[in-house]
């Protein structure tokens, strides 16, 4: 299992890059990761005509897209179109930030678990 990671590196400026869910217990259930300490969890719906320009994140969280993609641009310019049942990890709180934007006309549910 992969997860969207955006960051910032030392000059403000955002990329992507992937991370691996390391598996570190097996149970009859399933795999499982270690605990990730989470401060609390946001319910989001998004309308079909979003489009916001540069911002940074405004914390550490996990998005969760429940039934909708959105169209992610990090500011060194890769774009990343990241679909329903896919996680990623925002960490861009500082510098110019990212672009986000709807697609296909959709209304987008999500959930954000936010970090300390």
């Amino acid at each position: 299992m992969h997860i969207h990671n955006l960051y910032v590196d030392a000059d403000g400026e955002s990329h992507f890059r992937d991370v691996e869910v390391a598996w570190v217990e097996e149970t009859r259930s399933g795999k499982l990761s270690e605990h990730i300490a989470a401060t609390g969890i946001i319910f989001r719906e998004v309308p079909p005509t979003y489009d916001l320009d540069w911002h940074p994140a405004p914390r550490r969280q996990y998005v969760i897209n429940l039934d909708a993609g959105v169209e992610i641009t990090a500011s060194d310019g890769e774009t990343r179109l990241i679909g329903a049942g896919e996680v990623f990890l925002v960490e861009d709180t500082t510098g110019k930030g990212h672009l986000s934007k709807a697609v296909d006309g959709k209304l987008r549910h999500a959930i954000f678990v936010t970090l300390a």
